[in-house]
């Protein structure tokens, strides 16, 4: 790998919780600035393979050759990614260091030691001759870690102020914050749902992956009994380092709780799941920091009209898009596994002791030469 260079570009490759598509950011990295993002590409999950993967988060028939041939999928699918990425920004493989690719996760627990990302590095390798950073997470499970979040360490690099008490919310799949206190050290972890559930709950009840700017869920009222059983979940009262996924938070789950209730409308439902995002993050962030300056929001999430006005009025702090810090929305989690391939190239052991609770400092990734 040449590191010599002070300007070098990276591409990071996520495809999340939300399994709805492959999101892919051209970084490049200077000592002298910020990263700036170059080019971004997001590119639509066939309904076919992300029917595999939702099915590959529980046992099943077949479920070796069903994960082998969906990681070769992916890797096909990130190759496409990265050729659009270059074509549009006129950079070379060549000029690429290394591709960080996150790989999809299908079974998340730390409890148990392990963390599973289906991923094809080699096979991305081949297809697009550059050196490929992967298996971002096992390494600090295996230090005794959560392997997750990640994402705080780049949003630390990016927003931590010397005056100001920020909290970086990334809405995927899953919703995790990173709490910047000044002269504090660094504190991130997953809160509980975010989309996962509401995605599933509206493609259960009107065929659509996602309910765009959360309108079908604004038509419908918060059931006060229903937010009460959902927050009663062990989960939400655990104090950090933690992390979740669908795991925990599936179907299964959800359907077990609705079951004490009876003539529930969907979009009541939908709008109690609203609330369990927004309820449990405010919950978790007034934990560990009582009074916050400003909530910098990512994510699929971030679009959701209701959810953001809802997190205002529950936290009375200024609520920003990440956009407004010239960094897209959609981009910032395959920008941090630029970033993370980054680090491995450098060997930079990062701090994951203070936010996955591991017992020293690793250094993430594993190394697919092209």
């Amino acid at each position: 790998m040449n590191s010599s260079s002070d300007l070098q570009y990276f591409i990071g490759l996520m495809s999340g919780t939300s399994t709805d598509g492959v999101d892919g950011a051209l970084v490049a990295f200077s000592t002298q600035t910020q990263p700036h993002i170059v080019a971004f590409k997001s590119i639509a999950m066939p309904e076919s393979l992300r029917e595999t993967f939702l099915s590959l988060n529980k046992s099943g028939n077949n479920e070796l050759e069903k994960a082998a041939i969906a990681a070769n999928q992916l890797a096909q699918l990130y190759s496409h990614c990265v050729y659009d990425l270059l074509k549009s920004s006129d950079i070379t493989a060549t000029q690429v260091t290394a591709i960080g690719a996150h790989g999809q996760t299908v079974r998340h627990r730390p409890d148990l030691n392990f963390t599973i990302q289906l991923n094809a590095p080699a096979l991305l390798a081949e297809l697009t001759n550059i050196d490929v950073i992967a298996d971002f997470r096992s390494r600090d499970v295996a230090a005794g870690g959560q392997g997750a979040p990640f994402a705080p360490l780049l949003h630390e690099a990016l927003f931590r102020d010397a005056q100001k008490k920020r909290v970086i919310l990334n809405l995927g799949g899953i919703a995790n914050i990173t709490v910047l206190t000044p002269n504090q050290p660094l504190l991130g972890f997953d809160t509980g749902p975010a989309n996962a559930l509401m995605d599933y709950w509206v493609h259960l009840y009107r065929g659509e992956n996602y309910d765009e700017n959360g309108a079908w869920g604004a038509t419908g009222n918060v059931l006060p009994g229903l937010l009460e059983d959902f927050l009663d979940d062990p989960y939400f009262n655990l104090p950090a380092p933690k992390s979740t996924g669908r795991d925990l938070f599936n179907p299964d789950w959800l359907t077990q709780h609705l079951q004490a209730f009876a003539s529930l409308r969907p979009e009541d439902v939908m709008a109690t799941l609203r609330a369990l995002t927004t309820h449990s993050i405010a919950s978790a962030i007034k934990r560990y920091q009582s009074d916050i300056d400003e909530l910098i929001v990512c994510g699929g999430g971030s679009k959701n009209t209701a959810l953001i006005e809802e997190l205002k009025t529950l936290l009375q702090c200024d609520v920003n898009p990440i956009d407004n810090y010239g960094y897209d929305s959609q981009a910032i989690e395959a920008l941090a596994f630029a970033w993370l391939a980054k680090a491995f190239v450098h060997k930079e052991a990062l701090n994951f002791p203070a936010l996955t609770g591991s017992e020293h400092r690793t250094i993430a990734g594993a190394y697919y030469p092209r």
